[in-house]
């Protein structure tokens, strides 16, 4: 199943591969030499926990080279800011307290609350998807709350 990322995302997911692959994998080897010249293996500590990091780490990559091998990037010059989609930020308007919010739409694995990055995959994202400005999305959360907002502006950041 293909993975949308931006172009970002993907250069972020590679370079992280590639400090796994090149400095990290590298040092667990060593580890694992080192555990093994101090003899007996069946008692030894430090060689079993140098094997379980370096298969977390050999998981962790196989995982990593999975998403990139599935990544689809998100040509941005396609998209439509008519109304609320994937890399879209949207600015609303809370209908109860009247406060405005902005967020941008981005795939999981790019979602950082703090810098305003929200996944599509959130209750709050799906009930905007597809929204054009002027409209208002009736979200329910996962809690039974409900939110309305009004959409006041859709544009590529």
């Amino acid at each position: 199943m293909a993975s949308y990322v931006t172009k970002e995302g993907l250069d972020k997911m590679k370079i992280e591969l590639e400090q796994l692959e090149t400095i990290e994998r590298p040092k667990i080897t060593q580890q694992i030499a080192e555990a093994r010249d101090k003899g007996d293996l069946s008692e030894n500590a430090e060689y079993d926990a140098a094997k379980e990091a370096q298969g977390m780490l050999e998981m962790k990559i196989s995982k990593l080279k999975n998403l990139i091998s599935d990544a689809k990037v998100i040509d941005e010059t396609q998209l439509d800011t008519s109304k609320v989609s994937i890399l879209t930020t949207v600015k609303l308007k809370n209908n109860a307290t009247k406060a405005e919010q902005q967020f941008t739409l981005v795939p999981d694995n790019e979602s950082d609350l703090k810098a305003g990055k929200i996944s599509v995959n959130t209750p709050i994202a799906k009930g905007l998807l597809g929204k054009t400005v002027g409209q208002t999305a009736e979200i329910e959360l996962p809690n039974g709350n409900k939110l309305s907002f009004e959409v006041l502006d859709i544009f590529l950041s």
